[in-house]
C-alpha cells in the first residue's frame, strides 16, 4: 500500500510529476471513478479473475488518488479514510464486534439500517435530516430510483401490495399516451420518466435489483441480436433488405436458442 501512495504522490508531486495528473481535481476524476466501477462490474460478470485482479487495482486507484488531493488541501489523508471506513463497519456490525444479537437476516438488516439512519443524522449535525439524505445523485438512474423508493418505504410511504403497483404502471403508461396524442415533447419526457419509475417500484416489490434485471436484459438482447446477424451473414442479407416480419421471425428463433 505505501508503494502505491508513494507513486501517487510523486505523480501529483507539482516540480517533477506527470502533467495530466497534477492537474486533475476532485470534479474531473469521478466519470474514470465510476468508469472503473463498471469495469470492476463487467469483470465479475465475465467471471475474468485476472481481469478483476486489474480492474480492482485500477479503483483503488481511484481512492489513492482522491486521498492524495484531499492531503495536498490539508483535508484528510489514505490513513483517515481507511481509518474511518474501519469505525464505520465495526459500528454497523455489533453483532460481530460487540454482544448485540441478531438472530436472523431481517433483525441483521433492521439493525444496520438502524445505525445508518444515526450515522445520517449525526452528519446533519444532529438536526433532522431528510429521509432520502445520502442517495447518490451520481448513482445510475435505476439504482438510484430503486434506493429513493426503499427509503422513502420505511416510514410507510409505499403500497401495500403488487395489484396498486400494476395498476399504477398502468396509469403512468395512460398518462404517457395522452401526451403523445398531445404531442408535447416536455410532457413525454416527463411521463416516460414516471413509467421508469414505476417499473423500478414494481421490481423492488418483487424483490429484483432494477439495475442488475435490466443489466442482464441488455447482455440477452446482445446475444439475441448477435444471433440474427450471423444468420443474416451467412445469407448475404442485411437488416435492411428484410422485412418487419421476417426480422420478427428470426427474433422468435433468437428466443428459443439464446
Amino acid at each position: 500500500m505505501k508503494k502505491l501512495l508513494d507513486i501517487m504522490a510523486a505523480l501529483r508531486n507539482p516540480e517533477t510529476g506527470c502533467p495530466w495528473d497534477i492537474k486533475q481535481t476532485f470534479k474531473t476524476i469521478v466519470p474514470y471513478t465510476l468508469e472503473e466501477a463498471y469495469e470492476v462490474a463487467d469483470a465479475i460478470e465475465n467471471g475474468d479473475m485476472n481481469e478483476l485482479k486489474s480492474e480492482l487495482g485500477d479503483l483503488l486507484f481511484q481512492v489513492v488518488f482522491y486521498a492524495q488531493m484531499a492531503k495536498e488541501q490539508g483535508d484528510f489523508d489514505f490513513n483517515d479514510v481507511v481509518n474511518a471506513v474501519s469505525d464505520k463497519l465495526v459500528n454497523r456490525h455489533p453483532h460481530v464486534f460487540a454482544d448485540a444479537d441478531c438472530k436472523d437476516e431481517k433483525s441483521l438488516h433492521e439493525a444496520w439500517e438502524k445505525t445508518k439512519s444515526i450515522e445520517r443524522d449525526l452528519l446533519a449535525n444532529t438536526k433532522k435530516a431528510s429521509i432520502l439524505n445520502g442517495v447518490a445523485k451520481a448513482l445510475p438512474a435505476l439504482k438510484r430510483a430503486q434506493k429513493l423508493q426503499k427509503r422513502a418505504a420505511r416510514v410507510g410511504f409505499d403500497w401495500p401490495d403488487i395489484e396498486p403497483v400494476l395498476a399504477k404502471i398502468e396509469e403512468e403508461i395512460q398518462e404517457l399516451r395522452e401526451a403523445m396524442q398531445q404531442n408535447d415533447p416536455v410532457s413525454i419526457f416527463e411521463e416516460t420518466g414516471d413509467v421508469l419509475f414505476s417499473c423500478v417500484n414494481l421490481a423492488r416489490h418483487l424483490e429484483v435489483d432494477a439495475e442488475e434485471s435490466l443489466r442482464g436484459c441488455n447482455q440477452k438482447f446482445e446475444m439475441r441480436f448477435g444471433y440474427i446477424e450471423n444468420l443474416l451473414n451467412k445469407s448475404n442479407k442485411s437488416f435492411q433488405s428484410c422485412s418487419l416480419k421476417e426480422l420478427e421471425a428470426l427474433w422468435q428463433e433468437a428466443k428459443i436458442k439464446c
